[in-house]
């Protein structure tokens, strides 16, 4: 358990490295809903998707936002729905949607039964035997996550998305050119990820979707 507590401190202990690119102006809702017409085809007008494969923005923290609207524009995450999307977007331009996104109320979905108690498990006490620290250490016991840290909400998103992600990082812990790379010199995600079986991944993603405060 000690090495478990050790690991979740030295990853959630750090995310300046990471996540200093998310450091942006401070940014205007109003401004920002006006700039969201086109995001609304795949994210929804209030940010919560329809399609599990696209991401809830609702209720997304606003430091997390724009550092992957910056990652997506310079192409340390690649994401083949997004391109061009945010070739022409200012910091001003990313500040603001993340801040209109950031105003709204993410929805919840529903875990399955049959996954609750794996997913809990893995989300509130990480896997000891494995090294795999707690999620709820760096996005909080209700999934709320760390604005000021930069550490994004999770609850209540899809468990399809939050699935795909966590593979990908995986996939990118051994094979960066086809994996999500972008959690900083610290490999965060990746380090995590890389522990996690399929099951696992599953069953800690759909519980997530069910989580609220």
């Amino acid at each position: 358990m000690k090495r478990v507590l050790l690991l979740a401190t030295l990853l959630c202990g750090a995310p300046s490295v990471a996540l200093a690119s998310g450091d942006a102006i401070a940014g205007d809702a109003t401004a920002g809903k006006a700039l969201t017409a086109t995001c609304a085809a795949c994210h929804g007008q209030d940010g919560n998707s329809a399609v599990g494969a696209f991401p809830k923005l609702a209720g997304q923290n606003q430091r997390y936002l724009v550092k992957q609207l910056q990652d997506i524009k310079s192409g340390l995450r690649p994401v083949p729905q997004m391109a061009g999307q945010t070739d022409d977007m200012s910091a001003e331009d990313m500040a603001n949607i993340a801040a209109f996104y950031e105003s709204q109320t993410t929805t919840v979905g529903q875990a399955k039964a049959d996954l609750v108690e794996l997913g809990e498990s893995i989300y509130r006490a990480g896997i000891a035997d494995k090294g795999v620290p707690a999620c709820g250490a760096c996005h909080s016991p209700t999934g709320q996550g760390n604005g000021p840290a930069g550490f994004p909400a999770l609850g209540g998103q899809h468990a399809e998305y939050l699935a795909a992600q966590l593979k990908a990082f995986r996939t990118g812990a051994d094979q960066p050119e086809k994996g999500r790379v972008n959690d900083g010199e610290s490999r965060m995600m990746r380090t995590s990820a890389a522990l996690l079986s399929d099951l696992e991944i599953d069953a800690v993603s759909s519980y997530i979707s069910g989580l609220h405060p």
